[in-house]
């Protein structure tokens, strides 16, 4: 049989689908999000349906994880997404003990004990600040595209000192540097760090490596190198991290 996991993200819809006995991917994707969540998100399923050669009635149990998970009706039961990323990175990092995972409107921080289990978390889901709707924000007011900030920020050599971590405030503060005649490459570069820092915030003193970074910002160049900084430890990047958490979702179907 095969099992679906679909994160209802607050920028994307990501699904995977699994086979339920080996826990291989038989196909995934996204979509942006938007006001129809369900719809859209039933639009990406019967397309991986499709894509995978295979039928509603083979789809033995669907989990929603994720920003709007309780919309998604036609799933089955829902799981919160720390639990669905800790079983997807831990999945694909079999020793993975730290997650951090940024997206779109938040960012989180979670412990894994010995055995792959939660242990405790951090979030940060109150503001904007350090995570991708940040991201956006410098993009649209450099007036880049989002995919380029990690190649403007590798050509920084002094980043900009970002001390306001509002997302509002820190747009007043990148237009008086961008006025101040700072460069944009430094301006990425200062907003990377700024970030990273409030991740480091979170972790507090202890961190357990392998830290693994998964979320939507992981795709960002550079992040990486900027957490690794601000942390203290070495930071990989999970294979396909946008995916992770639908993977998980996927998985905990199957073992349900």
């Amino acid at each position: 049989m095969i099992c679906a996991g679909i994160d209802a993200g607050s920028r994307a819809i990501k699904i995977v689908l699994v086979d339920s006995d080996t826990y291989d991917v038989l196909a995934s994707g996204t979509m942006k999000q938007g006001i129809e969540q369900e719809a859209l998100a039933l639009q990406l399923f019967e397309r991986l349906l499709k894509e995978a050669g295979v039928r509603r009635s083979d789809v033995s149990n669907i989990v929603a994880t994720g920003y709007g998970r309780n919309i998604v009706a036609f799933a089955d039961t829902t799981i919160t997404e720390i639990t669905c990323h800790a079983r997807g990175v831990r999945h694909l990092v079999d020793d993975a003990l730290t997650i951090v995972e940024i997206g779109g409107q938040d960012s989180k921080l979670i412990r894994l004990d010995d055995g792959g289990s939660v242990r405790d978390f951090a979030m940060n889901d109150r503001c904007a600040a350090g995570t991708g709707r940040f991201l956006e924000v410098v993009a649209e007011r450099l007036g880049v595209r989002l995919e380029d900030l990690g190649g403007i920020a590798e050509r920084s050599r002094k980043p900009a000192a970002i001390s306001s971590m509002c997302v509002v405030f820190a747009e007043t503060e990148i237009i008086g540097l961008l006025a101040s005649g700072a460069q944009r490459e430094d301006i990425v570069a200062g907003v990377q760090g700024a970030m990273a820092s409030r991740v480091a915030a979170m972790a507090g003193r202890r961190l357990d490596p392998p830290v693994i970074f998964t979320g939507g910002v992981a795709l960002i160049l550079g992040m990486d190198a900027a957490l690794r900084s601000a942390l203290g430890h070495p930071v990989a990047v999970a294979p396909d991290p946008m995916m992770t958490g639908a993977l998980g979702a996927a998985i905990l179907a199957a073992a349900r």
